[in-house]
C-alpha cells in the first residue's frame, strides 16, 4: 500500500511539474487543472487492480504531458496575458 501510495504522489507530483512546463498560460492551467481533478476524483479507490490500472494510464498521460510541453516550448512568442503577470510595477 505505502509503495502505491508512493508512485501516485510521485505522479502526481511529474504532472504538476511537467504540466507547469507549458509556454501557454491556457494549455499550462488545463493541463495542471486535469491532473488534480483526475486525482481527487480516484483518491478514494480501494481496489488494487483498478489503483494499478490508473497508475499505468498515468504514466502514459505523463508522457504525453512531458511531449507536448517540449512542443509547446518550441514555438513560444514570448507574449505574456494579462493574468500571467505576478509583480506589479513600483511607483517611486
Amino acid at each position: 500500500m505505502a509503495n502505491t501510495r508512493s508512485q501516485a504522489l510521485s505522479l502526481y507530483r511529474d504532472l504538476l511539474r511537467h504540466g507547469n512546463k507549458f509556454s501557454n498560460y491556457n494549455f499550462r492551467a488545463y493541463a495542471v487543472r486535469r491532473s488534480k481533478d483526475a486525482f481527487r476524483n480516484h483518491q478514494n479507490e480501494a481496489d488494487p487492480t483498478t489503483i494499478g490500472q490508473l497508475l499505468k494510464q498515468g504514466e502514459q498521460e505523463l508522457q504525453v504531458v512531458k511531449r507536448q510541453a517540449a512542443i509547446s516550448n518550441l514555438y513560444t512568442t514570448g507574449d505574456r496575458l494579462v493574468v500571467e503577470t505576478s509583480v506589479k510595477p513600483r511607483h517611486v
